[in-house]
């Protein structure tokens, strides 16, 4: 919010409270129509920072520049980084670097500024997701371990620590204080499908929650500060937890009107959360200090598509769809 004056900015955010925006949909893109969550469905996903927004279209991932006023993006990636065999699953945009994994079973480390990269064989499956800090790599994957990875001079792509999870990963997170990281797993071969793991030592540290029932997975996490973390997935339930006051129950939670599952979420880190659904392209707002969903948008009609990756800044949110990304511009 920066640079903004006050009056343009109450103008925001009383556009974001009441749902007025304008919708464009900015980049399209062919769809494979298969069967959701194979291997060969095109699931894109997006990191942004200041000036570009990264979007992952089947093994590449772009960068495109976001016009300066409020227009959307630039129709033609500035950047092209490549690396995977096959369809990159999920990435990461961490201090100039991007990592990914990919359905090759391979994490692809870019440098964005420079022709730098490092492509190291990692799962026996799909990489599911990644997350890259403080010089060290978490995977998730398929073949249900996660991973600990070695950024260091002379051990880059070294496995350092092997987690058997018991269950496929789907979502995975570094705590922001470089202890521990947490895993979303899919809730079919163990009962618990977050689970928080010491970095050093790969011990479990606590699992959060009791009674998921069987296929209840975690499909996005998303820590807002060290004991602070959101997660959501298949049962339709975005889940608040302060590890600090309770691992058994979440301090809040808000359920799914339409009772589809949630594949991603995001929060400002202050009152405000968004979640993709796995319907319609529906995205909704919410506040945490209200029980029901502030406000709701259908992307796509009447093809069905999940929401597979949404990002906002202050004026702007982005959803990744099966064929198209869309934006609503909060700033009309």
């Amino acid at each position: 919010a920066a640079g903004i004056p006050v009056k343009e900015r109450v103008k925001v955010s009383q556009n974001w409270r009441h749902g007025r925006c304008r919708k464009e949909t900015v980049l399209k893109w062919k769809c494979k129509q298969v069967a959701p969550f194979s291997s060969t469905f095109l699931m894109p996903w997006m990191e942004l920072d200041g000036e570009y927004l990264y979007l992952s279209q089947a093994e590449n991932i772009q960068a495109y520049q976001l016009c300066p006023d409020d227009t959307g993006l630039q129709r033609h990636p500035q950047a092209i980084f490549s690396g995977h065999q096959e369809d990159v699953c999920r990435f990461v945009l961490v201090n100039s670097h991007i990592v990914s994994g990919g359905g090759d079973g391979n994490i692809v480390l870019h440098k964005i500024h420079g022709s730098y990269s490092v492509k190291f064989s990692a799962h026996e499956q799909e990489v599911n997701c990644v997350d890259f800090q403080g010089g060290l790599i978490v995977s998730g994957s398929r073949d249900r371990t996660a991973k600990v990875w070695s950024l260091s001079v002379g051990r880059v792509g070294q496995c350092l620590r092997t987690v058997q999870t018991e269950d496929r990963v789907w979502s995975i997170a570094i705590s922001p204080l470089l202890s521990s990281f947490v895993t979303g797993t899919a809730c079919c071969g163990h009962t618990s499908p977050l689970r928080i793991w010491d970095l050093e030592s790969g011990q479990l540290l606590t699992s959060l929650g009791t009674d998921f029932h069987r296929g209840a997975g975690v499909l996005d996490v998303f820590y807002e500060t060290p004991s602070l973390l959101l997660s959501c997935g298949y049962d339709t339930y975005i889940r608040y937890w302060d590890i600090r006051t309770s691992t058994r129950k979440c301090i809040q939670e808000w359920e799914e009107p339409h009772d589809s599952a949630l594949y991603c979420i995001r929060s400002d880190k202050n009152h405000m959360i968004a979640s993709g659904s796995s319907y319609y392209g529906v995205v909704r707002l919410w506040d945490k200090r209200q029980t029901r969903c502030l406000q709701s948008f259908h992307l796509s009609s009447p093809t069905s598509s999940p929401v597979y990756c949404l990002r906002f800044s202050t004026t702007h949110l982005y959803a990744a769809l099966a064929s198209a990304l869309h934006v609503l511009d909060f700033t009309a």
